[in-house]
């Protein structure tokens, strides 16, 4: 449960609703027409021997089954936001991929999350976001308070052995992380807090992308710089690439991008975007929280950046900025250049990663080899992948 607010002194998590885990069994992953097994793979392989994911990881609709369920239906997934929630009895249909999930602000005044999903037939009780003080199934009427408890259920007054408190709705865990609001499907996951390790103590609306690629090619492309200097030449210019580096954690990885000092000649708001401020963070920093979760900090801005599969060739990202004034006059021109900036990265990676995408297809190719000086990130993140499906 969670009250909502931001808390004093910033950013922080609370405790979270739980539910009971729904594992599942998985044959071996297989191509069409083969009985090929996945690739034997060691986490305790360095870095230097180690080789990427092959390429049926990326284009087998029965391994994005797999992460549907193993990957995830077992993380935390981000949302919503906690300005949709601000009131008592606020309420926010979301999904998590194909699960329906209601997100309310109860009488209590905590954050709750439960399938949306009525225990009758299978109606939602929630199609669209509102304010109310109970949640109905538009099909036979069944009523839930919005900490989720049947309230009422016509006519069932002749059904033997039935008992409205065994009729709630099915709960969800539920966290936030300031403005953010996070669920997770397992109950057997670890905390947010645990995940998100020491992002908050170190640290609108924008646009939609659909890509044509695995979500793993976009999570692999965001996790390394090594791209950066033929891909990239506007935002390589702002950064010190030699010193460019990624720390690992347990679910989560950070990228230090230190902002680059002015060389003779340039020019702030012409030559560059960033200077290096004396006293000041002097990185740009890129926090990836496993599997499918970014947040992007700049000098004057924050985005979260969330990748949603669409199928196996197939990706959304969903982009949104948090900006701490944006004021009028040169403060809101300032934020449509930040917003500009960021489209021209992302068409940028657009164009890699549908490009890879084709060459995942090509008969010329099934795994490679990491960079060990710029690619620790990737490394770590298809670690984890092979970890959660069962490797």
């Amino acid at each position: 449960m969670v009250t909502i607010g931001r808390p004093p002194g910033g950013f922080g998590s609370s405790c979270e609703c739980s539910r009971s885990g729904a594992g599942a069994a998985f044959a071996d992953i297989q191509r069409p027409g083969t009985l090929r097994r996945m690739a034997s793979f060691s986490p305790s392989t360095p870095l230097s021997r180690a080789a990427t994911l092959p390429s049926r990881f990326y284009l087998d609709t029965d391994v994005l089954e797999l992460e549907k369920e193993r990957v995830f239906g077992q993380t935390w997934q981000l949302v919503a936001r906690t300005d949709e929630l601000q009131r008592v009895g606020d309420f926010v249909p979301v999904t998590v991929l194909d699960e329906p999930i209601v997100i309310t602000h109860g009488l209590d005044g905590e954050l709750k999350a439960f399938y949306n999903v009525c225990r009758h037939r299978a109606g939602q009780v929630a199609l669209t976001k509102g304010n109310r003080k109970s949640l109905q199934c538009r099909y036979h009427g069944w009523t839930y308070g919005l900490d989720g408890t049947l309230r009422a259920c016509p006519e069932m007054e002749e059904t033997e052995g039935f008992r409205k408190e065994d009729f709630g709705l099915v709960p969800v865990r539920v966290d936030r992380w300031g403005p953010f609001v996070f669920v997770n499907l397992s109950d057997s996951a670890p905390p947010l807090a645990e995940v998100m390790g020491a992002i908050p103590g170190e640290v609108e609306r924008a646009g939609d992308y659909v890509i044509e690629c695995n979500w793993k090619v976009y999570v692999d492309n965001y996790l390394e710089g090594y791209h950066l200097p033929i891909a990239h030449p506007q935002l390589y210019k702002e950064l010190d690439y030699d010193a460019y580096r990624v720390e690992e954690f347990r679910f989560y990885s950070k990228q230090h991008a230190p902002i680059r000092e002015l060389k003779p000649g340039e020019e702030i708001g012409v030559d560059r975007r960033y200077l290096r401020q004396p006293g000041a963070e002097d990185s740009a920093l890129y926090y990836w929280l496993f599997p499918n979760t970014m947040f992007n900090i700049y000098q004057d801005n924050m985005s979260s950046n969330v990748i949603l599969p669409l199928g196996p060739d197939r990706t959304l990202t969903v982009f949104e900025w948090f900006f701490a004034d944006p004021g009028s006059g040169p403060g809101w021109e300032s934020m449509q250049q930040t917003i500009a900036f960021s489209d021209e990265i992302q068409q940028e990676d657009i164009v890699i990663c549908e490009q890879v995408q084709r060459g995942l297809r090509s008969r010329a190719y099934d795994t490679g080899r990491f960079s060990a000086k710029r690619e620790n990130g990737v490394y770590h993140f298809q670690n984890l992948v092979r970890e959660f499906l069962g490797e």
